[in-house]
């Protein structure tokens, strides 16, 4: 340190540091106790060789349902340890309407809708029972006598030779029409018929034939009424009627046909197609006199409605009946015959 630096405190000297004995270079130091140059400096700290690295083991791969479980094994929390010299505390009381309910499966469920609906159900299958029961039982037939159900069933039978009948004559005159030389003949003959009871149908021609005359008279002081007398007719059409004509005591008869109405006069008369006829009325009809008397008297039917009312149905068979009246042709404005 210098004086002036000693003088004025300015700084102070630096330390010299220590100087290694000088000597030929690459000569050991001749000191006694002088570290081997070739060792190393405690002071200096030995180098550090870098970490070897070494792969990372593989381990099995554990299947899905093993690395399940260990998650939920860390998941759930470590059970509390217990201090043996803490007293037990008191379990909590569970309050019930925070107890949660399980829920009743939907199965098992009855809503008010639920049972409305099995309700309505039942009431329907109920109705449609009692309705089918009371279609299926006709209580016309059910009341009927036995003589009369082997009457209807007779008149069947007969119904049914007749159309068994027609066919076979249909089935003949449609064999003729395609035999060479009768053929143009047998058309000739089965367009005259066809035109015939085409006439006979339309009311344009008379016919002549077994049949029946069927008589209504009224009782005291109810007349026959327009609704009888239709029921008559439909009953007879029912039966194979093929021509009728309706009469009263005064004036001439009209001839019924497809499009014939009947309505309620004056005084007890019945107006026909715009004729009036007065009581006792006549229908004079042909066809099978069994299946159209039979038609008539069936219990419930015509002659016992006529018979509610106070008024009587006389019944007389005819070998020979005449239906004379005619109705006027009806002129067609819109419908023409198909070729």
């Amino acid at each position: 340190m210098s004086d002036e630096q000693r003088d004025t405190g300015t700084g102070w000297p630096q330390p010299a540091e220590p100087r290694r004995p000088s000597g030929p270079a690459g000569e050991p130091d001749p000191r006694p106790g002088a570290p081997d140059p070739d060792e190393l400096s405690p002071l200096v700290p030995p180098a550090q060789e870098p970490p070897r690295q070494e792969p990372p083991a593989q381990e099995p791969a554990s299947p899905p349902a093993q690395e399940a479980e260990t998650q939920r094994i860390e998941a759930e929390p470590a059970p509390a340890e217990v201090d043996p010299e803490r007293p037990e505390a008191d379990p909590e009381p569970v309050d019930p309407e925070r107890v949660a309910v399980a829920p009743v499966p939907a199965g098992r469920r009855w809503t008010s809708a639920g049972v409305m609906i099995t309700v309505l159900l039942a009431l329907l299958g109920f109705t449609l029972v009692v309705q089918f029961k009371t279609t299926s039982t006709d209580p016309t037939l059910a009341a009927t006598r036995q003589e009369d159900l082997v009457r209807i069933f007779s008149d069947l039978d007969s119904r049914e030779k007749r159309l068994q009948q027609d066919i076979e004559a249909l089935e003949e005159s449609q064999r003729q029409l395609r035999s060479g030389e009768q053929g143009r003949q047998a058309a000739l003959d089965e367009a005259r018929r066809r035109a015939d009871e085409l006439g006979i149908l339309a009311g344009t021609l008379p016919a002549r034939g077994p049949g029946l005359s069927v008589e209504f008279r009224p009782g005291a002081g109810k007349p026959i009424r327009a609704d009888r007398i239709l029921d008559a007719v439909q009953e007879l059409r029912g039966a194979g009627a093929e021509a009728m004509q309706i009469s009263g005591s005064g004036g001439s008869p009209v001839r019924i046909i497809a499009s014939t109405y009947f309505l309620d006069g004056s005084g007890g008369s019945l107006v026909v197609d715009g004729r009036s006829l007065s009581g006792p009325f006549t229908i004079t009809v042909i066809g099978d006199p069994k299946t159209m008397e039979t038609a008539l008297k069936i219990p419930g039917g015509v002659a016992a409605s006529v018979a509610g009312d106070g008024g009587t149905v006389n019944v007389d068979e005819r070998g020979v009946a005449e239906v004379s009246a005619l109705h006027a042709p009806m002129k067609l404005e819109h419908a023409r015959p198909v070729s």
